[in-house]
């Protein structure tokens, strides 16, 4: 206990000190608008910074490193993907939202569609967002519950508590203003945990340049055209799966996801939303290079091993790094939970507030209300994110692998309908919401019999939904027409 006293003040220090500026960089707000969108006056930079700390989770900081030393460089394709998707959004999908007063993603489907599409789009996010982010706050308990030797509950309950806390006082301002800090505080973490693997290695870069080229762990294309078309599909880190999968799931993250598109909507003026978008997927790349590099480091010291890919990273800081040090490292793994998990809370509560309640229970209520519901919604989605953190708790880890990609069976849908709804003209609300439930189903099937690898899962759903809507609203215009 009295070695690791110096890890526990690190790591309590700054649990302390993020929610601290959080609380204070909110500053005080005085409507909705002000809680929900920062009162739209937050620099591109900042919002950039936020996207990317919003999108990287614990999961991340530690899979993708294990994922480098379980085989190579491929995933990198899907981060060019990645990128051109951020740029696709900032050239069709935020000039089609800056058309209207936007308070939400799902704004932009009533106002091309109808009521009933904004909150069949907004009860999908909820329930999709709640699963993935109880999944992501349990992981990061797992690290908690061991260093202080408390239950999960305990645990999950600590870190819940930290980032609700500044998310229901400071609101989206205070959100993005800590995952600035935060995504500086893992980056600078992985950096200095390759620093550190380096100085163990006998000749340092060379190690690593020798363990890696013997096995091909510097290798970043696969065209994967060498087992078929079966076996092309059934590869998930080809480059055109990566470039196209990237593209489309990136697109409907970022793009239609309140959890991203609340962020973009807190800007300025359209050209700040977009030099933020294209700049995070800029960011992305670079941080994943990192985290790969680190994977790669970890073969170069270790050498195979019979061990989970997850577990790698994690066994390295745990008994490998120093006192000291490892508090900084872990309070860089907490840093990539809280700024997933406070994004998730704040986007819950606004499409909550501005999707199902406002339209049905709140047109006349004044600004102090809906200020009052719009904490009250914080706290209930905290309380629900617990909740789902503590189911998966005794679920195995087949399970929770499955409700991890719970987003893929909604994305292909969701972004489905907001193309149908930018690109054809004479769509209508009964042709989205059918194309929607039908991609929604199909991506179901796909999945379940596993008919291709993840990064096709989002495309194909798109397809799905674009060819049902389409055809229905073709059928309709010829039957109106006779």
């Amino acid at each position: 206990m009295d070695k690791n006293i110096v890890d526990y003040i690190i790591i309590v220090a700054y649990l302390i000190g993020i929610a601290t500026i959080g609380i204070v960089s909110g500053g005080k707000q005085k409507s909705v608008k002000d809680y929900f969108l920062g009162s739209k006056v937050v620099p591109w930079w900042a919002v950039c910074f936020s996207i990317v700390a919003t999108e990287t989770s614990t999961l991340t900081f530690i899979s993708i490193p294990g994922l480098a030393y379980l085989t190579n460089l491929n995933f990198l394709q899907i981060t060019l993907g990645y990128l051109i998707g951020r740029t696709v959004i900032a050239l069709v999908f935020l000039p089609a939202y800056s058309k209207g007063d936007l308070k939400t993603a799902y704004t932009f489907l009533e106002n091309r569609f109808g009521g009933k599409t904004r909150s069949f789009a907004s009860i999908v996010f909820l329930f999709t967002r709640m699963a993935a982010d109880g999944v992501r706050l349990f992981a990061t308990a797992i690290p908690l519950k061991l260093m202080l030797n408390i239950n999960y509950p305990t645990a999950i309950v600590i870190i819940a508590c930290i980032a609700l806390l500044y998310t229901y006082i400071g609101g989206v301002k205070g959100v993005i203003w800590t995952d600035v800090i935060q995504m500086f505080i893992y980056l600078g973490g992985a950096v200095l945990s390759s620093i550190f693997i380096l100085h163990l290695l006998p000749n340092g870069w060379s190690s690593v340049v020798s363990a890696a080229s013997t096995t091909g762990k510097f290798n970043i294309l696969n065209l994967g055209f060498d087992k078929g078309i079966s076996g092309f599909f059934s590869q998930p880190y080809t480059l055109l799966g990566g470039l196209i999968g990237g593209a489309f799931l990136s697109m409907a993250s970022h793009g239609t996801d309140q959890l991203i598109v609340q962020r973009l909507l807190t800007t300025k003026t359209l050209k700040d939303s977009q030099k933020a978008i294209v700049g995070s997927g800029v960011i992305v790349i670079i941080q994943m290079a990192i985290f790969m590099l680190v994977g790669v480091m970890l073969y170069a010291y270790y050498g195979p091993m019979n061990v989970k890919s997850d577990e790698v990273f994690p066994m390295f800081i745990i008994n490998v790094l120093p006192t000291g040090l490892r508090g900084v490292i872990i309070a860089g793994l907490f840093s990539a939970a809280l700024g997933t998990l406070s994004g998730s809370m704040s986007s819950l509560a606004s499409s909550t507030m501005h999707d199902l309640y406002m339209p049905f229970f709140g047109k006349n209520d004044d600004e102090k209300k809906q200020l009052r519901m719009s904490r009250l919604f914080t706290l209930m989605w905290g309380g629900l994110l617990v909740l789902a953190a503590n189911f998966f708790i005794a679920i195995p880890r087949a399970v929770v692998e499955v409700a991890l990609s719970i987003a893929s069976f909604t994305y292909g849908g969701l972004l489905g309908t907001f193309l149908l709804g930018i690109f054809v003209k004479k769509a209508r609300q009964e042709d989205a919401l059918a194309g929607f439930v039908a991609g929604i189903f199909i991506m179901i099937t796909v999945i379940s019999l596993k008919l291709v690898a993840w990064t096709w899962y989002t495309i194909i759903g798109v397809i799905a939904t674009l060819l049902i809507g389409g055809l229905l609203n073709a059928l309709s215009d010829r039957y109106s027409k006779n």
